[in-house]
This record gives structure tokens, sequence and C-alpha cells, in this order.
């Protein structure tokens, strides 16, 4: 179940809404005039939900080199590596 809290909270419990979100790794939902504003969440949640979307990202681009058969053998690649390294 999500956690809701009005945009005052912000301001009158700060504190309470910070250790809720690094003690759950949860975001907190606020709302504003009752309807949903923002979602407050710990620097290290968002941090890894960014690692996460940028690995989909590289993932989906993989993916779509492969089915264009962009792609080289391992032995290729690392032959390559290999020669960037010792030029």
């Amino acid at each position: 179940m999500p956690t809701i809290r009005p945009s005052a909270d912000l301001r009158n419990s700060y504190n309470e809404i910070s250790e809720f979100c690094h003690e759950y790794s949860e975001p907190v939902f606020i709302t504003k005039n009752g309807r949903g504003d923002l979602a407050v969440m710990s620097i290290e949640v968002y941090e890894a939900l960014k690692g996460k979307l940028e690995l989909y990202s590289l993932l989906e681009k993989g993916l779509q080199d492969d089915r264009s058969g962009n792609v080289i053998s391992f032995s290729e690649g690392l032959g390559s590596i290999r020669k960037e390294i010792n030029d």
C-alpha cells in the first residue's frame, strides 16, 4: 500500500517522511489539493532506480542491435578490445 501524505507534511513532518523513505526504501506520494503531485524518495532509492532505467535502456539497445544483425562475434570483439588496449 503506498504511503500518501498531504503537501503540508513536507513542511511540518519532513524528518518523519525522510526517516520513512530511508527505512523502507519506498517513495512517499505527496498530494496537493487532494491530488497526486510528487513522489519523494531517498537519494539511494533514486540512484538505484536511475541505474535500473539506464541498464534497461542499454539492454533494449543491445536487443535492437541483435535483431538488426548489428553484431560481431565474441572473438572479434575481444580482439578489438585487445588491439585498442595495446595501441
